[in-house]
């Protein structure tokens, strides 16, 4: 599985868990997409990144990598970046 595929499944889960447990329809999620305009508050982002984190087994995130994330490119791009 790709990385945004992946990236869209966990969103999907994530906003599940909001959305009255429909979620999101992950069709409609490009790298372009906001993660504020997931449905998601704060603590449901921070829930994301580290899941983000912990699946593809990234190390060493520091707060700052892992707060400059803003849209699904920029996950992306971490991701890469940390894969090396």
């Amino acid at each position: 599985m790709d990385i945004f595929a992946k990236l869209k499944e966990l969103i999907a889960e994530q906003t599940r868990k909001k959305k009255d447990k429909k979620g999101i329809d992950i069709d409609k999620i490009t790298p372009e997409t906001a993660l504020k305009d997931l449905g998601l508050d704060s603590l449901d982002t921070a829930v994301l990144l580290i899941n983000i984190e912990t699946e593809f087994h990234l190390s060493q995130t520091t707060q700052e990598e892992m707060v400059n994330v803003k849209t699904i490119q920029d996950a992306m791009d971490l991701i890469e970046k940390k894969r090396g």
